[in-house]
C-alpha cells in the first residue's frame, strides 16, 4: 500500500462534510427508522465503504478508542487510512470502544461484548456502525418508541445473528446498552437503544 492511498480519500471539504454527515445521523437518531441520506463525501479503502467511512471520520477522534471486525482489522489499508483521517485509537476489546465499525454484520459478536455504559454513565457506551448492503431489501422490522408516532418500518440486511432477540436483551438493560447506526451505500438509518424491534408478521 503507498503513502498516498491512506492520504487520499478523506473529506475534501472537512469542516463542511463533516457536519452534512453528522446532521444526517443526528436526524435518523432523533427518529428511529427513517433513513436519511449520505452524499458519498469519502473515499475509504475496500472494505470499509463510503458512507460507514464518512460516519467514522464525523464521529471518532483520538480521544474515541475504535474497535473493527475481522474484515476490517485484517486491511491494512484501512486501518491506516482511519488513523490518518480519524486520529482514533484501536481499542484492544470491544468492551473499550466508544465506536465499533463492522463491515460484515453478519458475523458480529454479540452486543452484549461491547461496552454498555453505567447507570450513572449510561452514555459511556459503543455505538455500532454497521455497514449494510440495504435498508429496505432485509426482513421487514417494526420499530416502536421515542421518536416514532406510532410505528415505523425498515428492512435492512444483512444484520447480526439472532438480532431482535440480541435487541430485546439490549433494550432491558436501559438504561444501558449500545446504539447502532445502519450505514447503507447512500443513506444512514439509526436504532437507539430505546427503540423496540419486533418481526413484521407475513
Amino acid at each position: 500500500m503507498e503513502q498516498l492511498d491512506v492520504i487520499d480519500g478523506g473529506f475534501a471539504a472537512p469542516v463542511f462534510d463533516a457536519q452534512a454527515v453528522f446532521r444526517a445521523v443526528m436526524d435518523a437518531m432523533a427518529r428511529p427508522g427513517t433513513v436519511q441520506p449520505v452524499v458519498a463525501l469519502a473515499q475509504p479503502p475496500a472494505p470499509l465503504s463510503a458512507t460507514a467511512g464518512a460516519v467514522a471520520l464525523t464521529l471518532c477522534d483520538h480521544d474515541t478508542p475504535l474497535w473493527l471486525d475481522t474484515p476490517l482489522q485484517v486491511s491494512a489499508a484501512a486501518r491506516s487510512w482511519l488513523a490518518f483521517h480519524s486520529g482514533a485509537p484501536l481499542a484492544p476489546t470491544p468492551a473499550d470502544a466508544h465506536f465499533a465499525l463492522v463491515a460484515n454484520p453478519a458475523t458480529l459478536i454479540a452486543l452484549e461484548n461491547f461496552a454498555q455504559g453505567t447507570q450513572e454513565y449510561p452514555d459511556r457506551s459503543t455505538t455500532l456502525i454497521l455497514q449494510v448492503e440495504s435498508l429496505t431489501a432485509g426482513e421487514p422490522l417494526e420499530l416502536k418508541g421515542p421518536g416514532i408516532e406510532t410505528t415505523a418500518m425498515i428492512a435492512p440486511t444483512p444484520l447480526p445473528r439472532h438480532f431482535v432477540e440480541q435487541w430485546k436483551q439490549n433494550g432491558a438493560r436501559f438504561p444501558r446498552g449500545t446504539d447502532l447506526i445502519l450505514a447503507a451505500p447512500d443513506a444512514v438509518a439509526c436504532l437507539p437503544r430505546t427503540t423496540r424491534i419486533k418481526m413484521m408478521e407475513a
